[in-house]
């Protein structure tokens, strides 16, 4: 992979200028936008990434109304595919598809990897497109039901002083993987939603194989 490329002029618009004029930080933000903002990923971006078992993802319609979700997998799930360019699995949701339908009206994202542990974290800024079944990727996304693809147009670390130190006590029992089947949250078992869930929900099912379940631990690996 490439040394990272750095950003050209253009980092900051007015509304950043004028605070940054403000708290006389201009100079700061040009050097920081200078030295470490970068469109293309290092091979520490990668590593990290790639080491993430989660992100947050925030989109906006077409309007600017903005929408923020929380992205959890095993970690691998969000893959560096190419100089500036990271993709991850869209899984079973709770129908809205708010995010994703984001995207299909405003491809603009902004992305935040956190390591509670060390604690570190690194953004993303870019534009997004959804993938169908064709997608290569498709087929080594367990459970995908569509891969997105994310062009970065900035990358940039950021200053971890405010994060608490957190340890993961567990994966989550829902995550896809193989060889493994995830409960059925018991969400989709109430009532009020069971009549309205998509055709080939497996919570439809009534058999005792698709009971409710609500676990306090990872469950099996």
């Amino acid at each position: 992979m490439q040394a990272p490329t750095r950003l050209d002029d253009g980092a900051y618009h007015d509304g950043m200028r004028r605070l940054q004029d403000r708290f006389d930080s201009r100079r700061l933000a040009d050097r920081l936008a200078d030295r470490l903002s970068r469109r293309a990923f290092s091979g520490d971006d990668r590593a990290f990434i790639e080491g993430c078992p989660m992100f947050f993802l925030a989109t906006a319609d077409a309007l600017g109304r903005p929408d923020c979700s929380f992205k959890g997998g095993e970690p691998g799930f969000v893959r560096v595919t190419g100089e500036s360019e990271f993709a991850f699995p869209s899984y079973d949701g709770n129908g809205m598809f708010r995010s994703l339908g984001n995207l299909l009206v405003n491809p603009a994202v902004g992305v935040l990897f956190v390591d509670w542990e060390r604690p570190d974290r690194l953004r993303v800024n870019g534009t997004a497109r959804i993938c169908d079944d064709l997608d290569p990727l498709m087929g080594s996304f367990i459970g995908a039901q569509l891969v997105v693809r994310v062009v970065a147009s900035v990358i940039f670390p950021n200053c971890p002083r405010y994060l608490p130190r957190m340890a993961v006590a567990e994966r989550s029992a829902f995550v896809p993987r193989a060889g493994y089947t995830p409960p059925v949250p018991a969400w989709k078992r109430f009532e009020v939603f069971r009549d309205v869930l998509p055709r080939d929900d497996q919570a439809r099912d009534d058999s005792a194989s698709a009971r409710a379940h609500c676990p306090t631990s990872a469950g099996p690996r």
